[in-house]
């Protein structure tokens, strides 16, 4: 007993080791999980995390582009998905705005195919946009436009209503860059065409602010102003401080200084510079003010304070290293100084706007300027004419150059859609046939199956017909029956009537008048009425006998039936025929569903043997076993092979009649051997036999 207890506690001990290890196991495997999931979250907010920190342009940009590269390769390390994708678009769109060229255009088709393997359109037309914006900073004006083009026709086909005009804004400023007015104008109307439905008044602002600038570039400068207005009173919807009007106030004030209206484009200009902390959130702009002022003022006559404000503008263009600003600067400082007779300061400053042109790419500004050295240096005046009319021959050229690269990529685009929606066309027009063939062919299944539904329906009420047919037949043969036996008895009604009671009554008389005479002669007369009584017994006796034979004799109006129709085949086909039945059998009682089906289907099996077996003869079998009906029906003639030939209308008919009657069949043949057709169907008999057996059995 001590051993057993201590193999219980060893058992014990090994359990508890066991699941020990088991829920440590377990616990090890959840905490692995757990740490699984929380190192995806915990990288995921990290990669968040440096996108933010190199969106920050208060950070040095050498640490921006730091933290983005980071973001960069904690991104390609994890998997990819729609949360990899968002975080990459915005890395490509932080690297462009940082400047890496490199890193953007790698990102940027790195999140593009990551975007169609999604099957995300919106993002494929971000990463266009993008590209686009890229190619227009680098001033590759045809590249920038191609892919502007195509992200504004992907977000249109998606529906993207606001990137759509958005875009075709983009489209519209880098147009009005190449001075293709026309075009500029057109796709600017058309952006705001997409942004109306939507109310979004900033983009709207921008939209009418830039159908101004294009009106004032084309001189229609009633309809620039018009347009002004109407980005004026956006910007009023929007609840706007003035550091957003101030575009609008330098824009009007153009316009004003243009038409000669010097004192209301001072009115604007010095709107624009009472912006309260301009100078400080937006030097830039404030130089561009206070210059524009500085010069209205020039050309009015009013030198007052004048090149205080140009050296102002200039100074703070030269702290934010603003490189089309210090052209412009040093342009209006030499034409002061020119209009003062210092030809030293003019030159100076002449020779500085034309270098800052040259390096801004601001060829407007560098042709004005070589114009402004002709008047400065003469001597020199065929030299800087020369450049003027070279530059401005390849400024010609450049932009038709650019004007038809922009009507090539946009007919190619044209061609490429009209390509889309002819395959689009051709694809419906494929899909409508093949739907049509699917109808058609659903048509014709369902017409063929209606016609074979109703010739089964036809062939049900043809059987039903001859099964009535046959009933009526064995109706009337009944009756026959029944009309014979009345016959016959009342011919032996007759015979008893006419010649056995005639006879009694004869002998009864002769012996009555026998009674009281013993003479020899009455003796005589005794005799031979004796003899005649006996005449009557053996008469009696006759008819009782033939009675009793016909009243034991069986006659089967079933089996006649059979065996009128072997006759029939058998003599119109020229076969030797045999028919053998169990007489047991009350074949007459059987119910009618079974009689009329074993004949038809009796008749059908010699039909087949007249019309494929070529038999010369034929044997039936009707016999009984166990609650059975069993029926054989053979032939000698050229047999086929039951797996292989094909089944007609003929075994269709017999299987649907066996059905009928719940029983079953077989065929056994062989090619050269005969035919042996064996069927099976349950002994069934009619309510009225069945009420006669109870009676008699009651008896």
């Amino acid at each position: 007993m001590n051993e057993t207890r201590n193999h219980y506690s060893c058992f014990s001990n090994y359990a508890i080791l066991f699941c020990a290890i088991l829920c440590c196991t377990f616990s090890c495997r959840k905490a692995s999980n757990e740490d699984q999931y929380n190192n995806a979250a915990v990288q995921t907010d990290s990669v968040d995390l440096l996108i933010n920190q190199a969106q920050k342009s208060t950070y040095p940009t050498d640490d921006r582009r730091r933290y983005l590269k980071r973001a960069y390769s904690l991104v390609n390390s994890g998997k990819e998905d729609t949360a990899v994708l968002l975080q990459l678009s915005k890395i490509q769109w932080t690297f462009m705005n940082l400047q890496d060229s490199l890193q953007f255009r790698r990102s940027n088709r790195q999140t593009r195919e990551l975007a169609l393997k999604f099957n995300d359109s919106v993002r494929v037309g971000n990463t266009y946009w993008d590209l686009g914006t890229f190619f227009n900073g680098v001033n590759l004006k045809d590249s920038a436009f191609f892919y502007l083009n195509k992200a504004q026709k992907l977000f249109q086909s998606v529906g993207y209503e606001r990137r759509a005009g958005i875009t075709l804004y983009d489209i519209a400023r880098l147009q009005s860059r190449v001075k293709d007015y026309t075009a500029s104008e057109s796709n600017a109307i058309r952006a705001v065409e997409l942004l109306k439905p939507i109310d979004d008044y900033v983009m709207l602002y921008r939209c009418y602010n830039l159908l101004g600038i294009v009106a004032k570039d084309l001189k229609n400068y009633d309809k620039a102003l018009e347009q002004f207005e109407i980005a004026n009173n956006y910007l009023d919807k929007l609840d706007r401080n003035d550091n957003v009007k101030l575009e609008i106030f330098n824009n009007v004030g153009n316009v004003y200084r243009n038409l000669g209206d010097y004192e209301t484009a001072i009115l604007n200009y010095e709107k624009a510079l009472g912006v309260e902390g301009l100078e400080q959130n937006s030097p830039k702009s404030f130089a561009r003010a206070l210059n524009n002022l500085a010069y209205t003022k020039f050309l009015s006559g009013n030198f007052t304070g004048v090149e205080d404000d140009f050296k102002k503008a200039l100074s703070i263009r030269e702290k934010e290293n603003h490189l089309e600003g210090l052209s412009g600067s040093n342009y209006n400082l030499a034409e002061y100084y020119l209009s003062q007779n210092d030809i030293v300061q003019a030159k100076v400053h002449a020779l500085e706007a034309k270098k800052f042109s040259e390096l801004s790419n601001n060829n407007d500004r560098l042709l004005e300027t070589l114009v402004l050295l002709t008047k400065i240096e003469p001597k020199n005046a065929a030299i800087y004419s020369q450049q003027y009319f070279k530059l401005n021959d390849s400024l010609l050229f450049e932009e038709r150059q650019i004007h038809n690269k922009f009507i090539r990529i946009q007919f190619e685009t044209g061609e490429v859609e009209a390509e889309n929606l002819v395959l689009a066309r051709q694809m419906q027009i494929w899909i409508g046939i093949a739907v049509g063939l699917f109808l058609l062919a659903l048509s014709v299944f369902i017409i063929v199956n209606q016609r074979i539904k109703n010739q089964k329906l036809r062939f049900q009420q043809q059987q039903q017909e001859a099964n009535n047919e046959i009933f009526t037949l064995m109706l009337a043969q009944n009756q026959k029956i029944e009309e014979g036996k009345k016959s016959e008895q009342k011919r032996i009604s007759e015979e008893l009537h006419d010649g056995v009671l005639g006879e009694m009554n004869g002998a009864r008389m002769m012996l009555m008048g026998l009674n009281k005479k013993s003479d020899e002669d009455a003796i005589a007369m005794r005799s031979t009425a004796i003899s005649k009584l006996q005449e009557v017994q053996e008469e009696i006796r006759s008819i009782s006998h033939e009675l009793s034979d016909a009243a034991y004799q069986k006659f089967h109006n079933f089996i006649i039936s059979i065996q009128e129709l072997m006759e029939s085949v058998g003599n119109s086909s020229n076969l030797q025929y045999s028919f053998t039945y169990n007489e047991e059998i009350d074949w007459d009682n059987l119910t009618a569903d079974i009689k009329i089906n074993l004949y038809r289907i009796v008749q059908e099996s010699l039909m087949n043997c007249v019309k494929h077996a070529e038999a010369k003869n034929i044997s039936l079998d009707f016999n009984a076993e166990e609650e059975m009906l069993i029926v054989f029906v053979e032939d000698d003639g050229k047999g086929f092979d039951p797996m292989k030939g094909k089944k007609g209308i003929g075994h269709k008919n017999i299987s649907s009649r066996v059905d009928k009657i719940n029983g079953s069949w077989s065929v056994n043949s062989d090619e050269g051997e005969g035919t042996l057709v064996n069927i099976k169907i349950p002994m069934v008999y009619s309510q009225s036999t069945i009420r006669q057996e109870l009676v008699s059995l009651n008896k």
